[in-house]
């Protein structure tokens, strides 16, 4: 008797055994390839996704690529890949490509940025730069080409200017809140895709100026400093909470997502979509974004759930 007891409590403990193998095999059986570019600046949240994502299902491979929100629609546009990281919205004339194409996409936001303005960690003399001061430094048709041209107490030193390229939506959106939409900003700066590059160029050089998206400038605090911007209502830092709030304008914004409505029908990317948007906020808090307030985040869930095309004001 006590010999088939033995017996029995071990095929026991080996269908428990195997049960629990066959529960970790299911959770990680998921197997398949995200294709993902775009935007510089959407791409920590999206890396800080991609690697958690990859830890629960090991056996998706997700490439995320930072050809700048242009660059990303580009190939959006032509089904090349499922997810385009997008600092702004889209644009109607790639509307009209995507369409010609046969194309469609959920438009979700996953988070709020502030465009920072950056400056040199030895830079002693800017207290805070007014949008009418950006604007004379970065129009096309600028005459500023000093600190002294901005400010007669400032140095007379060549200003050194960085920021993204034109394929970038950060480029894009402070272009259209500081120069207008319709004027073009001057070319005479060094420009690069890759913000780690802007970075470093600021940081070399004590009286140059770029700007990019807040988690970088977050990232490399102890390399530089950034400029409080007075846009009518007093001089404002960009911080979570007052990007949050509105209070740091015109240079706040929310960041998106765009998917491809037939990737979804791939349950590697319908996974990792729902995956994202249920991971957005602590990983925007993470790598320097703000949350979607609660409202939105569920908005843009509920948004997926139903696979809802077009744009996510409607």
């Amino acid at each position: 008797m006590k010999k088939i007891l033995l017996v029995m409590f071990g095929a026991f403990v080996l269908i428990i055994g195997c049960g629990g193998n066959k529960t970790s095999d299911n959770k990680s059986s998921l197997e398949g390839v995200v294709k993902v570019d775009g935007s510089s600046t959407v791409f920590p949240i999206t890396e800080a996704v991609a690697e958690e994502f990859g830890k629960v299902h090991p056996k998706v491979r997700v490439t995320v690529g930072i050809s700048g929100t242009g660059g990303g629609f580009k190939k959006y546009v032509m089904g090349e890949i499922d997810i385009n990281d997008a600092s702004r919205l889209i644009k109607s004339k790639e509307i009209k490509k995507a369409k010609e194409n046969n194309i469609d996409y959920i438009e979700l936001p996953v988070a709020y940025d502030g465009l920072s303005v950056v400056l040199n960690n030895d830079n002693d003399f800017v207290d805070y730069l007014t949008v009418d001061e950006l604007n004379s430094i970065w129009k096309a048709e600028s005459t500023i080409k000093t600190w002294k041209d901005l400010r007669p107490e400032w140095p007379d030193q060549k200003i050194k200017l960085y920021g993204p390229g034109t394929d970038s939506g950060t480029f894009d959106y402070f272009k259209e809140a500081i120069i207008g939409k319709k004027n073009n900003i001057r070319s005479d700066f060094t420009k690069s895709e890759d913000d780690n590059v802007l970075v470093q160029g600021v940081s070399g050089s004590k009286y140059a100026m770029g700007f990019f998206g807040y988690a970088y400038y977050a990232e490399n605090q102890s390399k530089l400093k950034v400029a409080p911007i007075d846009g009518g209502n007093g001089a404002v830092i960009p911080t979570p909470e007052t990007i949050n709030n509105g209070s740091y304008t015109p240079l706040s914004r929310p960041i998106f997502i765009y998917v491809n409505p037939e990737s979804t029908k791939r349950n590697e990317v319908d996974v990792f979509v729902e995956f994202y948007l249920e991971n957005s906020s602590q990983l925007s808090s993470e790598v320097g974004y703000v949350p979607l307030p609660a409202n939105l985040l569920e908005k843009a869930k509920n948004r997926y759930k139903n696979k809802v095309t077009g744009s996510w004001l409607k």
